[in-house]
Protein backbone atom coordinates (compact mmCIF):
# COMPACT_ATOMS: atom_id res chain seq x y z
CA UNK A 1 0.00 0.00 0.00
CA UNK A 2 1.40 3.52 -0.78
CA UNK A 3 0.97 6.12 1.57
CA UNK A 4 1.39 9.48 0.09
CA UNK A 5 2.37 12.77 2.45
CA UNK A 6 1.77 16.12 1.36
CA UNK A 7 3.91 18.65 3.08
CA UNK A 8 5.18 21.85 2.24
CA UNK A 9 8.32 22.38 0.42
CA UNK A 10 10.33 24.36 2.89
CA UNK A 11 13.27 22.32 4.93
CA UNK A 12 11.42 22.23 8.13
CA UNK A 13 8.16 21.02 6.84
CA UNK A 14 9.96 18.16 4.63
CA UNK A 15 12.03 17.70 8.22
CA UNK A 16 8.41 17.58 10.30
CA UNK A 17 7.19 14.91 7.02
CA UNK A 18 10.18 12.93 7.36
CA UNK A 19 9.24 12.43 11.25
CA UNK A 20 5.50 11.39 10.30
CA UNK A 21 6.85 9.13 8.01
CA UNK A 22 9.04 7.32 10.86
CA UNK A 23 6.32 6.72 12.78
CA UNK A 24 3.95 5.84 9.95
CA UNK A 25 5.77 3.14 8.68
CA UNK A 26 4.85 -0.59 8.43
CA UNK A 27 5.43 -3.44 7.06
CA UNK A 28 3.67 -3.70 3.44
CA UNK A 29 2.78 -0.09 3.78
CA UNK A 30 5.13 2.37 1.36
CA UNK A 31 5.48 5.74 1.90
CA UNK A 32 5.73 8.66 -0.78
CA UNK A 33 6.71 12.64 0.30
CA UNK A 34 4.53 15.30 -1.68
CA UNK A 35 5.61 18.93 -1.55
CA UNK A 36 3.28 21.19 -2.29
CA UNK A 37 3.35 24.97 -2.71
CA UNK A 38 0.61 27.00 -0.65
CA UNK A 39 -0.39 30.52 -0.84
CA UNK A 40 1.62 31.32 2.42
CA UNK A 41 4.69 30.31 0.74
CA UNK A 42 4.21 31.81 -2.59
CA UNK A 43 3.47 35.50 -1.55
CA UNK A 44 6.59 35.78 1.16
CA UNK A 45 6.22 39.49 1.41
CA UNK A 46 2.74 40.40 2.33
CA UNK A 47 1.68 40.42 5.93
CA UNK A 48 -0.34 37.66 6.60
CA UNK A 49 -3.56 39.62 7.47
CA UNK A 50 -3.26 40.06 3.64
CA UNK A 51 -3.33 36.52 2.12
CA UNK A 52 -5.62 35.18 4.60
CA UNK A 53 -4.22 35.13 8.25
CA UNK A 54 -4.76 31.68 9.21
CA UNK A 55 -4.83 28.94 6.86
CA UNK A 56 -2.49 30.46 4.51
CA UNK A 57 -0.38 27.48 4.75
CA UNK A 58 -2.91 24.66 4.89
CA UNK A 59 -5.29 25.48 1.70
CA UNK A 60 -3.89 23.91 -0.66
CA UNK A 61 -2.48 21.02 1.25
CA UNK A 62 -6.48 20.41 2.24
CA UNK A 63 -7.67 21.13 -1.54
CA UNK A 64 -4.85 18.05 -2.10
CA UNK A 65 -6.42 15.71 0.21
CA UNK A 66 -10.07 16.18 -0.90
CA UNK A 67 -9.11 15.87 -4.86
CA UNK A 68 -7.45 12.25 -3.84
CA UNK A 69 -3.21 14.06 -4.94
CA UNK A 70 -2.48 12.50 -1.39
CA UNK A 71 -3.71 10.43 1.27
CA UNK A 72 -2.65 12.49 4.58
CA UNK A 73 -1.46 16.26 5.18
CA UNK A 74 1.09 17.09 7.91
CA UNK A 75 0.70 20.27 9.35
CA UNK A 76 2.22 22.16 12.17
CA UNK A 77 -0.97 22.10 14.09
CA UNK A 78 -0.53 25.67 14.60
CA UNK A 79 -1.05 26.63 10.91
CA UNK A 80 -4.54 25.34 11.56
CA UNK A 81 -7.31 26.77 10.93
CA UNK A 82 -9.68 26.31 13.89
CA UNK A 83 -12.41 24.30 13.16
CA UNK A 84 -11.95 21.31 10.87
CA UNK A 85 -12.81 21.86 6.84
CA UNK A 86 -15.45 19.95 5.89
CA UNK A 87 -14.60 16.11 4.57
CA UNK A 88 -11.51 16.29 6.55
CA UNK A 89 -10.43 14.98 9.85
CA UNK A 90 -7.35 15.20 11.77
CA UNK A 91 -6.36 11.55 12.18
CA UNK A 92 -3.47 12.38 14.49
CA UNK A 93 -1.53 14.69 16.41
CA UNK A 94 1.90 13.22 16.98
CA UNK A 95 3.52 14.01 20.60
CA UNK A 96 3.65 17.91 21.19
CA UNK A 97 7.26 19.51 21.24
CA UNK A 98 8.66 22.01 23.14
CA UNK A 99 5.43 24.81 22.62
CA UNK A 100 7.22 27.85 23.61
CA UNK A 101 7.97 30.69 22.20
CA UNK A 102 12.09 31.69 21.26
CA UNK A 103 14.22 34.90 21.23
CA UNK A 104 17.55 34.57 19.00
CA UNK A 105 19.88 36.95 18.80
CA UNK A 106 20.04 37.90 22.47
CA UNK A 107 19.02 36.40 26.13
CA UNK A 108 16.18 39.33 26.82
CA UNK A 109 14.34 42.28 25.96
CA UNK A 110 15.83 45.95 26.41
CA UNK A 111 14.39 49.50 25.85
CA UNK A 112 15.06 50.70 22.10
CA UNK A 113 15.76 46.85 20.55
CA UNK A 114 14.42 45.76 16.84
CA UNK A 115 13.30 42.56 17.00
CA UNK A 116 11.89 40.62 13.81
CA UNK A 117 8.34 38.86 13.79
CA UNK A 118 5.31 38.32 11.41
CA UNK A 119 3.15 37.53 14.21
CA UNK A 120 0.71 40.11 15.40
CA UNK A 121 -0.08 37.45 18.63
CA UNK A 122 3.80 37.84 19.32
CA UNK A 123 4.11 41.54 18.52
CA UNK A 124 1.12 42.51 21.01
CA UNK A 125 2.54 40.48 23.98
CA UNK A 126 6.65 41.58 23.14
CA UNK A 127 5.16 45.32 23.43
CA UNK A 128 3.07 44.60 26.81
CA UNK A 129 6.34 43.51 28.27
CA UNK A 130 8.22 46.34 27.35
CA UNK A 131 6.70 49.26 25.43
CA UNK A 132 9.88 50.82 23.77
CA UNK A 133 10.92 48.17 21.68
CA UNK A 134 10.72 48.68 17.45
CA UNK A 135 8.95 45.38 16.02
CA UNK A 136 9.90 45.11 12.83
CA UNK A 137 7.45 42.63 10.17
CA UNK A 138 9.65 39.95 9.15
CA UNK A 139 8.35 36.88 7.19
CA UNK A 140 10.08 34.05 5.81
CA UNK A 141 11.14 30.08 6.75
CA UNK A 142 13.45 29.48 9.55
CA UNK A 143 16.68 29.79 7.87
CA UNK A 144 15.66 33.23 5.83
CA UNK A 145 14.71 34.84 9.35
CA UNK A 146 17.43 33.88 10.88
CA UNK A 147 19.99 35.29 7.62
CA UNK A 148 17.67 38.41 7.62
CA UNK A 149 18.45 39.40 11.01
CA UNK A 150 22.09 39.34 10.78
CA UNK A 151 21.34 41.42 7.28
CA UNK A 152 18.87 44.18 8.44
CA UNK A 153 20.82 44.18 11.89
CA UNK A 154 17.91 43.48 13.93
CA UNK A 155 18.94 42.81 17.59
CA UNK A 156 16.77 39.77 17.63
CA UNK A 157 13.97 37.97 16.54
CA UNK A 158 11.54 35.51 17.86
CA UNK A 159 10.61 32.14 16.43
CA UNK A 160 8.93 28.75 17.71
CA UNK A 161 11.72 27.11 19.53
CA UNK A 162 10.55 23.34 18.11
CA UNK A 163 11.03 24.28 14.69
CA UNK A 164 14.73 25.46 15.97
CA UNK A 165 14.96 21.69 17.54
CA UNK A 166 14.17 20.05 14.83
CA UNK A 167 16.15 21.36 12.54
CA UNK A 168 19.20 20.82 14.84
CA UNK A 169 19.44 24.91 15.49
CA UNK A 170 18.98 24.97 19.39
CA UNK A 171 21.92 27.39 19.53
CA UNK A 172 20.71 30.02 18.17
CA UNK A 173 18.23 30.43 21.20
CA UNK A 174 18.86 32.66 23.42
CA UNK A 175 15.52 32.31 25.79
CA UNK A 176 12.98 30.59 25.81
CA UNK A 177 10.28 32.46 26.72
CA UNK A 178 7.70 31.51 29.86
CA UNK A 179 4.16 31.20 28.79
CA UNK A 180 3.36 33.07 31.33
CA UNK A 181 5.39 36.15 29.52
CA UNK A 182 4.16 35.23 25.92
CA UNK A 183 1.40 32.59 25.49
CA UNK A 184 1.44 30.50 22.63
CA UNK A 185 -0.23 30.38 19.15
CA UNK A 186 -3.08 26.96 19.81
CA UNK A 187 -1.54 23.92 18.43
CA UNK A 188 2.54 25.03 18.81
CA UNK A 189 4.65 22.43 19.18
CA UNK A 190 2.75 19.66 17.74
CA UNK A 191 2.48 18.22 14.24
CA UNK A 192 -1.26 17.14 12.86
CA UNK A 193 -2.10 14.45 10.26
CA UNK A 194 -4.96 15.59 8.92
CA UNK A 195 -6.78 12.77 6.47
CA UNK A 196 -10.14 13.02 4.30
CA UNK A 197 -13.06 12.04 6.87
CA UNK A 198 -13.74 8.08 7.33
CA UNK A 199 -9.96 7.59 7.01
CA UNK A 200 -8.77 8.01 10.19
CA UNK A 201 -7.64 4.23 10.40
CA UNK A 202 -4.39 5.19 8.08
CA UNK A 203 -3.02 7.02 10.74
CA UNK A 204 -4.49 6.35 14.20
CA UNK A 205 -2.55 4.23 15.52
CA UNK A 206 0.25 6.80 15.66
CA UNK A 207 -2.69 9.33 17.77
CA UNK A 208 -1.15 10.75 20.94
CA UNK A 209 -3.69 11.43 23.32
CA UNK A 210 -2.59 14.01 25.92
CA UNK A 211 -1.89 16.42 23.02
CA UNK A 212 -5.35 15.69 21.28
CA UNK A 213 -6.65 16.66 23.98
CA UNK A 214 -4.48 20.30 25.05
CA UNK A 215 -4.56 20.97 20.94
CA UNK A 216 -8.23 20.34 20.45
CA UNK A 217 -8.92 22.48 23.73
CA UNK A 218 -6.64 25.12 22.50
CA UNK A 219 -8.44 25.40 19.01
CA UNK A 220 -12.02 25.13 20.38
CA UNK A 221 -11.20 28.37 22.42
CA UNK A 222 -9.88 30.50 19.60
CA UNK A 223 -13.08 29.15 17.20
CA UNK A 224 -15.51 30.20 19.87
CA UNK A 225 -13.39 33.57 20.22
CA UNK A 226 -14.60 33.76 16.22
CA UNK A 227 -13.48 34.90 13.07
CA UNK A 228 -14.19 38.14 13.18
CA UNK A 229 -12.20 39.49 16.27
CA UNK A 230 -9.41 41.22 14.84
CA UNK A 231 -7.41 41.19 18.27
CA UNK A 232 -5.08 38.88 18.36
CA UNK A 233 -5.27 35.97 20.07
CA UNK A 234 -3.20 33.03 21.91
CA UNK A 235 -4.57 29.96 23.60
CA UNK A 236 -2.07 27.36 25.13
CA UNK A 237 -3.32 24.19 27.53
CA UNK A 238 -0.76 23.34 30.09
CA UNK A 239 -1.70 19.93 31.22
CA UNK A 240 -3.38 21.27 33.82
CA UNK A 241 -5.66 24.60 32.90
CA UNK A 242 -6.64 26.38 29.67
CA UNK A 243 -4.99 29.68 29.04
CA UNK A 244 -6.39 32.33 26.60
CA UNK A 245 -6.03 35.67 25.83
CA UNK A 246 -6.91 38.79 23.30
CA UNK A 247 -4.59 41.77 22.99
CA UNK A 248 -3.97 45.19 21.30
CA UNK A 249 -1.67 44.79 18.20
CA UNK A 250 0.06 47.66 19.26
CA UNK A 251 0.53 46.44 23.19
CA UNK A 252 -2.06 48.73 24.65
CA UNK A 253 -4.28 46.26 26.50
CA UNK A 254 -3.55 42.73 26.92
CA UNK A 255 -6.59 40.41 28.67
CA UNK A 256 -5.49 36.54 29.84
CA UNK A 257 -8.12 34.51 31.40
CA UNK A 258 -7.87 30.70 32.19
CA UNK A 259 -10.61 28.05 32.78
CA UNK A 260 -11.75 24.38 32.05
CA UNK A 261 -14.25 24.75 29.18
CA UNK A 262 -13.00 26.56 25.96
CA UNK A 263 -16.13 27.49 24.63
CA UNK A 264 -17.14 29.42 27.49
CA UNK A 265 -13.61 30.83 27.77
CA UNK A 266 -13.69 31.96 23.86
CA UNK A 267 -17.07 33.54 24.23
CA UNK A 268 -15.73 35.89 27.44
CA UNK A 269 -12.59 37.04 25.19
CA UNK A 270 -14.74 37.49 22.49
CA UNK A 271 -16.84 40.03 24.62
CA UNK A 272 -14.03 41.46 25.74
CA UNK A 273 -12.15 42.33 22.49
CA UNK A 274 -15.39 43.69 21.11
CA UNK A 275 -15.84 46.32 24.23
CA UNK A 276 -11.89 47.08 23.97
CA UNK A 277 -11.12 47.25 20.56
Amino acid sequence: MLLQLGSRGSRLALTQAAFAADRLRSPGRELALVPVTTSGDRDRRSPFGQIGARGVFVKELEEALLEGRIDVAVHSAKDMTSTDTAGLAVGAYLPRDDPRDALCGADHLEPGMRIGTASVRRRAQLLMLEPELSVAPLRGNVDTRLRKRRERDLDAIVLAACGLDRLGLGDEIGVRFDPEELLPEAGQGALALQVRAGEEGLVAAVDDAETRRRVEAERACVAAVGGGCLAPVAAHHDGKVLVALVADEEGRWLERRSGDDPTALGEELARLAARLS
